[in-house]
C-alpha cells in the first residue's frame, strides 16, 4: 500500500477514536450528574439555552404549536403564521 494512503488511513482511524472516546467522556459526565441529581435532589443547572426547532424546511412551526414555539422562540427566528402546513403547498 502506497505510504500517503496508510498514512490517511491512520489518522482517520485516530481522529475516529479520539471522538469516539469524547463522547464516552461526555456521556460518563452526563451519568455522573444525573446520579448525582437523583441523590442529593438538587437541579442541574445549565447555562445552555434550548432555541425552539421548527417543524419544516422553510423555518415555520406545526399550526397546532404556533403560539407556543412562538413564545419560546428566539428573536432572531421565524414565526409561522397559523395556515397550511408547507408540504401541503403547490410546489409550482
Amino acid at each position: 500500500m502506497h505510504p500517503e494512503i496508510l498514512r490517511q488511513i491512520i489518522e482517520q482511524r485516530s481522529r475516529e477514536s479520539q471522538a469516539r472516546a469524547a463522547e464516552g467522556r461526555l456521556a460518563n459526565q452526563l451519568i455522573r450528574a444525573l446520579r448525582s441529581q437523583r441523590r442529593h435532589g438538587s437541579p442541574i443547572t445549565s447555562d445552555y439555552a434550548i432555541p425552539a426547532i421548527p417543524d419544516f424546511v422553510d423555518g415555520s412551526f406545526a399550526a397546532g404549536q404556533a403560539s407556543t414555539a412562538s413564545q419560546a422562540s428566539p428573536a432572531g427566528q421565524a414565526k409561522s403564521a397559523a395556515g397550511p402546513v408547507p408540504a401541503a403547498r403547490n410546489a409550482a
